[in-house]
């Protein structure tokens, strides 16, 4: 791993250090040094790379650092934002106080202005594109999670940051080489940009946890390993078992027409992961709130990492039934209504079915590894590369715990006929299908619709 390098920010406004001694006030951060450029003036500075590259971390920190030394107008894009959670706001928040600049920087809930003339502000391009074009004076606009912005969004992005001097700062973590940001910032760069790749090697402050998450990773998939921390794009997206229907978004249960929340655990062997996730129904969404996740987790820490999981102990989990013994344990230790989920023969194939029937697969940005393995759970190829009706057994224990928690839905749909869901909630609990279509107004859904 490379050192981190050092990056002043002076609290006494534009004074200079002296004798190679930085001015009384003067606070210190740390950046890896791949980051150093975003210090230096150029069009467009782009980081790209894959996880734990310090990209959303470092950029954050380097914009308030800037803000602090001079008055900037900072506009902090991204392709959809539905509320102000959706964007870095919080993360520039938590960074304001870790660098201790907290007497720099007023958080308000829909920006962040500093006490110099500061402003931060926060949009989505395609949510509002003739808002984005009206924006003046911005000295720069980070763009996050940009391997999800269309060429069409940069079209009306790029014109708008016209300000002389002013700069473009994208980050993202590569999907498809095909993808317009990738095309466009790494393939065939516009003059003015400095491309810089950034990953975990860059990383010096790395946690155990995270190192077993990409050691095993590396263990049981080099390719996805290749793809999810190395920053390589996927070479196809045909063989994805939910390939178009899983979108990361923020939402916030409400109480009519919401049906769960469900919850299903998958165990993890040695070292593989163990998971729990929260699931609820909305409309013809599935919607995914929570998730608990952990690589070799054992056994007497179970109960802790699914505690942290709001509701876990007082509604049902359907678990894996292969370790019974596991189940009981957890069950001793406070969650009395974990049971077994039930398997047969097509169950995992009649689970895939039934995730694909919703319209939408919703995904909380918290549930990080749920996202991930959306875009990794896939099916096998032969060796000339055609797909096969077979799905893979890897990348799936957020998906199994998944069928796990719907499982009383899943085998309704496998019979033939009709089966219903509560139109206005009613509880996911379902410890024996109790909560679902009890006598108030429902929404039948036919097979495999």
């Amino acid at each position: 791993m490379q050192a981190a390098a050092q990056a002043t920010v002076s609290t006494t406004g534009m004074q200079r250090p002296q004798a190679g001694r930085p001015p009384r006030g003067t606070k210190r951060a740390q950046f890896p040094r791949k980051l150093r450029f975003l210090f230096q003036p150029h069009r467009y500075k782009v980081a790209y790379g894959g996880r734990a590259g310090l990209k959303s971390w470092g950029f954050a920190r380097a914009l308030l650092i800037l803000g602090a030394r001079q008055p900037l107008k900072i506009l902090c894009a991204r392709e959809y934002q539905a509320s102000i959670r959706d964007s870095v706001h919080a993360l520039l928040k938590q960074q304001v106080s870790l660098l201790g600049l907290d007497g720099h920087y007023r958080v308000q809930q829909q920006s962040i202005t500093g006490t110099g003339g500061t402003e931060i502000i926060f949009a989505g391009v395609k949510n509002d594109p003739q808002k984005i074009k009206s924006m003046e004076g911005i000295d720069i606009c980070w763009v996050e999670e940009a391997q999800k912005v269309s060429a069409e969004s940069w079209q009306v992005l790029i014109p708008t940051i016209r300000k002389s001097g002013s700069e473009i700062w994208v980050s993202f973590n590569p999907d498809l080489p095909t993808d317009p940001t990738f095309r466009m910032f790494v393939s065939a760069p516009p003059p003015g940009t400095v491309t810089v790749k950034t990953g975990w090697e860059d990383n010096p402050w790395l946690s155990r946890e995270i190192l077993r998450e990409k050691d095993y990773l590396a263990r049981v998939d080099k390719e996805a390993y290749d793809h999810v921390w190395g920053g390589q794009c996927r070479s196809r997206s045909d063989n994805q078992v939910l390939v178009g229907k899983c979108v990361l978004e923020d939402f916030e249960p409400g109480t009519d027409g919401w049906d769960g929340p469900y919850f299903g655990a998958d165990w993890g062997f040695s070292t593989d992961p163990t998971a729990l996730v929260k699931l609820w129904i909305h409309g013809r969404d599935l919607c995914v709130e929570d998730e608990a996740y952990g690589i070799g987790v054992e056994l007497d820490e179970i109960p802790a990492l699914f505690g942290a999981v709001p509701g876990a102990r007082e509604h049902t989990i359907r678990a894996d039934n292969s370790r019974p013994e596991t189940i009981s344990h957890i069950r001793s230790r406070g969650f009395s209504s974990i049971m077994p989920a039930e398997k047969w023969a097509g169950s995992i194939e009649d689970g895939v079915a039934f995730l694909r029937s919703f319209e939408r697969i919703v995904i909380h940005p918290r549930c990080k590894h749920f996202e991930e393995e959306s875009r990794l759970y896939s099916y096998k190829l032969d060796r000339a590369g055609n797909v096969l009706p077979v799905i893979a057994d890897r990348h799936n224990h957020c998906m199994d715990a998944a069928r796990y928690a719907l499982e009383p839905l899943i085998r309704q749909s496998a019979t033939p006929g009709f089966f219903f869901l509560d139109e206005y909630g009613g509880g996911g609990d379902m410890g024996g299908l109790t909560g679902a279509g009890q006598g108030r107004s429902v929404e039948a859904w036919a097979n495999g619709d």
